[in-house]
């Protein structure tokens, strides 16, 4: 059959059409093959020789299609012989419902009958293809929102997790810049990250914004607002000569508990900002405000425990190797005097000064090898034991000894506990060199099949202690190791008695074991 050959329509060929426009609808952005299929069922169902159609199934994505005589679209010397049939959302099959907003246009040349009732069954067609691209883009919204969530919780740096909150959000919308501004608690601006600048642009757009115009207002009534174009808005002002054209605009505050602690800004999205932009930034928002707080308590605990740890450093300092080193002094401050009356006194003297000496030495580069945290960042279990027992080695010239199971593998527990594992290793071995009086030391790693985990233990043959006698306020590192081992889920036992050294020995749980997914992907960016 060829275009010019015009059947009867009937309702058989009308169903028959819109059978094959529901093929196209089910994957509307898919080959342009079906919809084209789709009109010519349709032209042929009312007896027309060609149809064209233009129309949105989402926004910003527009389809078309044409069959037969109106393989293009008619340009305006044609438009007067083709019959033209716009289509709304929602009208349906009902030919008295004006519908709602005209969605696109449907063209037939030279329909014999029912152009209106191809209009309706087009419209139907149309209404299941955006219902399905709704869905679809609902969908991949809601994984974009999973996605920078789950980027933004790994992040314990504060400006970090800054800079991460603005990217992710300015790729979760679309848009083309998008700025995050802390402000005091008089309402000033007093940090501004953007992303979608370049810091070239950033220099010639000059100082930071400080929070007047449309900025100022979303700080002072603390609500969001969504403009189309925020370049004609009467509150808009202070855009400095270099600073680029933003129109459609969506200002969100970032709350939490309350309280505002900053302001998401977004500009030049392709078609505005919708209701469904504001929702989701919103819903962001509020994560990032939970991990802007994380990020700061993070740092304020970092900062406390290195408080803390120069509290420690400093009495075990002035408590053995200052008081070791005032010692040999006192010791030496008479030795010019009896040089002469007992010069083999002298020498006696000297000698164990430089003993001491010595030993000082020794003990300081123990408290160098407890202050190499990064020593074992990014290494797994094996790695990280290998390198903090070399390290022993050479600081402290005591023999240590790994031994590692050969199914033991990282991944059994997951970077999280790994670290935290190497961190207890690292205490433990730093108390071996400076209060164990050990010869040798040895770190032990297996797998613990009770628990899918490993275990580790770290063991010396020292003088050992009790661990039950109460410990003085200089010495935390017990207690450290236990805090780790509680945070991760392990079970820590100290297993030492005077004169019998010391063993070590902690629980790993597996990453599994918890109904963790397993760590296929870095926590964070």
């Amino acid at each position: 059959m060829t275009p010019s050959t015009r059947p009867t329509a009937g309702p058989a060929a009308m169903v028959d059409a819109l059978a094959a426009l529901e093929a196209w609808s089910a994957s509307p952005t898919g080959p342009r093959r079906l919809l084209a299929a789709g009109l010519e069922r349709l032209a042929r169902a009312c007896g027309a020789t060609g149809a064209h159609l233009e129309a949105s199934v989402a926004p910003s994505v527009v389809v078309g299609a044409g069959w037969g005589t109106l393989a293009r679209r008619p340009g305006r010397a044609r438009r007067a012989e083709v019959v033209e049939v716009a289509l709304r959302a929602g009208a349906g099959l009902d030919p008295g419902s004006s519908g709602g907003e005209v969605v696109g246009t449907l063209w037939l040349d030279g329909p014999r009958e029912a152009p209106e009732l191809a209009g309706r069954v087009m419209e139907l067609a149309l209404a299941g293809a955006r219902g399905r691209a709704a869905a679809a883009g609902a969908t991949l919204r809601l994984d974009g929102l999973d996605e920078a969530i789950r980027a933004m919780a790994g992040v314990l740096s504060v400006d970090r997790v800054l800079q991460v909150i603005v990217d992710r959000v300015r790729a979760l919308t679309g848009a083309r810049y998008a700025a995050l501004g802390i402000s005091d608690p008089a309402g000033v601006i007093e940090q501004f990250m953007t992303s979608g600048i370049s810091r070239v642009e950033r220099a010639r757009i000059g100082a930071p914004p400080r929070g007047h115009g449309i900025l100022g207002v979303i700080i002072r009534e603390n609500r969001t607002i969504r403009l189309p174009d925020l370049m004609v808005d009467p509150r808009a002002v202070g855009f400095p000569p270099n600073h680029p054209e933003m129109h459609p605009f969506l200002g969100v505050p970032v709350v939490v508990r309350g309280r505002t602690i900053g302001n998401l800004y977004l500009t030049e999205k392709d078609g505005g900002f919708t209701a469904e932009d504001e929702r989701i930034v919103e819903s962001f928002a509020r994560h990032a405000a939970i991990a802007m707080e994380n990020a700061r308590l993070h740092e304020q605990v970092q900062r406390l425990a290195i408080v803390e740890e120069r509290e420690r450093i400093g009495k075990d300092l002035h408590d053995s190797v200052i008081q070791a080193i005032y010692a040999v002094g006192l010791s030496l401050n008479d030795v010019p005097e009896i040089m002469d009356d007992d010069p083999d006194e002298a020498r006696r003297r000297v000698e164990r000064a430089i003993d001491s000496l010595d030993q000082t030495i020794r003990d300081i580069r123990n408290f160098i090898f407890g202050l190499r945290p990064a020593l074992v960042d990014g290494a797994d279990v094996v790695e990280g034991l290998a390198a903090l027992a070399d390290e022993f080695r050479v600081n402290t010239m005591i023999d240590v000894e790994l031994r590692a199971g050969p199914t033991v593998s990282a991944p059994v527990i997951g970077p999280d506990r790994t670290a935290e594992i190497l961190s207890i290793a690292r205490e433990a071995l730093s108390n071996i060199a400076r209060h164990a009086r050990a010869t040798r030391a040895e770190l032990v790693v297996e797998p613990d099949p009770a628990i899918a985990g490993l275990e580790v233990v770290i063991a010396d043959n020292g003088t050992g202690f009790d661990p039950a006698a109460p410990r003085g306020l200089g010495h935390q590192g017990l207690r450290n190791m236990r805090t780790r081992a509680v945070s991760i889920g392990a079970t820590l036992v100290i297993d030492s008695r005077p004169g019998a050294g010391t063993r070590i020995i902690v629980h790993v749980p597996g990453a599994r074991s918890e109904g963790d997914e397993p760590d296929d992907e870095p926590s964070g960016t």
